[in-house]
């Protein structure tokens, strides 16, 4: 027997000895509850275990989450719009109530997307992406020019003052100016456009840096909050 299938018994057996300790000590109970605290538990550890390397017990938890997440995922689709907002509204009109007749326009829409598994009918769909991709566009990009663009102009415009909210709108207005100029290419980065052009890189680095860590610590405090899980749902460890 190999290694990694010792380890991987050795992991199953104490799993089930040490749930089976915490069962009898009375740590969890022996109902849906505690069933519920040694599946989630599992397949934290399950998923854990790619830390050491690709196994069988990864590959499981891997391929349930996904499932789930798909039931999960159609079932939210299906009941409150599908069924909800298009079945059930035509099967009310044909019970006597009326129905919006711009639901034929999204039915419509979502059966020429469906023709994508046909191979003689599948340019149909392409109707169906453009219109889903033109009506994103023009909803994000107005957004977007809102959210970020003049979001950014408007410090850069307001008058300085001799104050600190003057001094963080010059740091800005510098910040804005020297990544502006590093980002143009079409004059030789040398002399005074070379030392603004510096500037700039420093300000992209600390740009950089302040969205690494925050995504490191979003990514933290998720694993913190399954550790914790660990530590006092599971193993009542901690308080």
């Amino acid at each position: 027997m190999s290694r990694d299938r010792v380890l991987f018994v050795g992991f199953v057996l104490a799993f089930v000895l040490l749930n089976a300790i915490l069962l009898v000590t009375g740590k969890l109970s022996a109902n849906w509850t505690g069933l519920g605290v040694i599946t989630a538990a599992g397949f934290s550890l399950a998923l854990y275990s790619f830390l050491y390397q690709d196994n069988p017990l990864f590959k499981f938890a891997e391929h349930v989450y996904v499932g789930v997440a798909a039931a999960y995922t159609f079932g939210q689709v299906w009941f409150p719009t599908l069924y909800s907002e298009l079945i059930a509204s035509f099967a009310g009109q044909a019970n006597g109530a009326p129905a919006s007749a711009w639901l034929a326009a999204p039915a419509l829409l979502g059966l020429l997307m469906m023709t994508r598994v046909s191979r003689r009918w599948g340019w149909l769909s392409r109707y169906a992406f453009a219109f889903v991709v033109g009506l994103g566009a023009g909803l994000t990009i107005p957004r977007t020019i809102s959210a970020f663009l003049l979001s950014q102009i408007e410090p850069t415009i307001r008058p300085l003052s001799w104050s600190i909210e003057g001094f963080n709108l010059l740091i800005i207005l510098i910040g804005v100016v020297s990544v502006l100029i590093y980002f143009f290419f079409s004059v030789e980065h040398t002399g005074v456009v070379g030392r603004v052009s510096r500037v700039g890189i420093w300000f992209l680095m600390v740009s950089f840096g302040a969205s690494f860590g925050y995504t490191i610590m979003a990514r933290l405090s998720l694993l913190i909050g399954r550790v914790s899980f660990l530590l006092s749902d599971w193993l009542h460890l901690i308080d």
